[in-house]
């Protein structure tokens, strides 16, 4: 019997500690992101389900709320707010210990706009430490022809800024990079890709991203390789020189593809 209730109570932290875990990202997610203007707030009080109210940020960061009248919104978590409705309904003598409890209905102050070759454009909203990637993964990931390399526009003073970011540099050294934190209105585009483009005599000929050091036999891989009738010895790449004048030039297997390459590879005569 003893047994059996170390291993009931052992059963039972197990469990709460699974809970936790479960609720700890909703706790942080309620913490970190910060109410503003416009946003839709849907506020309960236990027990007093006469005072559960929707209502939307105005402008000036101000909602109304009964008994207490207005209260300043914008800027605070929802936790804070939560705080700050139950110390006015006890001050005001209306409600002492009010459990208060906000849910963001709608998060419109705090977005951005993800646009370009991404595989779910459109309007994403921020927490207040929402960085690069985490928008990019919001916008289901970068297509196949979209770029590592993003434009992120944002407003400063009133100008128009521009950066690119390289996100390689942010996922493959996550320990010493610092993450790129997005603001309200940001801008995010994907451009598409530097492409290079085979024909002939592959199994898959079409466009394709060019990789960091990718090379011709690199680009026949990339193809799905030769076809029966094709050949190594027959391969050249046309390729536009600095005046725009296009160049047909016989290509070696290890020569490295630059953008907009077109590779074609041509028929064994035997």
């Amino acid at each position: 019997m003893h047994i059996n209730n170390k291993r009931l109570w052992a059963d039972k932290c197990t469990l709460l500690l699974m809970v936790l875990f479960m609720l700890l990202p909703i706790a942080q997610s309620r913490a970190s992101y910060n109410i503003g203007p416009d946003d839709v707030l849907r506020i309960t009080v236990y027990g007093y389900e006469d005072l559960k109210t929707e209502t939307r940020v105005s402008a000036d960061g101000q909602i109304s709320f009964p008994l207490i009248g207005d209260i300043e919104a914008g800027g605070k978590s929802s936790m804070a707010l939560e705080k700050a409705i139950a110390r006015r309904l006890a001050e005001g003598g209306f409600i002492q210990d009010a459990q208060v409890n906000i849910t963001v209905l709608e998060r419109v102050s705090q977005q951005v706009s993800v646009l370009g070759y991404v595989n779910k454009p459109g309007r994403y909203s921020l927490d207040s430490d929402s960085a690069i990637v985490d928008v990019i993964a919001m916008a289901g990931g970068i297509n196949e022809l979209g770029s590592n390399t993003v434009v992120v526009t944002r407003t400063v003073n009133g100008k128009q800024q521009k950066r690119e970011l390289d996100l390689r540099f942010f996922l493959e050294d996550v320990a010493s990079s610092t993450p790129f934190i997005m603001q309200q209105g940001d801008l995010v585009y994907v451009p598409k890709a530097s492409l290079f483009y085979i024909y002939g005599e592959v199994q898959h000929p079409g466009e394709y991203r060019i990789e960091p050091d990718i090379s011709v036999v690199k680009a026949l891989s990339v193809g799905g390789g030769l076809t029966l009738r094709g050949t190594e010895n027959g391969i050249v790449i046309r390729r536009k020189d600095k005046q725009g004048v296009l160049q047909e030039i016989d290509a070696e297997l290890s020569d490295a593809v630059l953008k907009d390459d077109v590779i074609y590879v041509g028929e064994r005569w035997f």
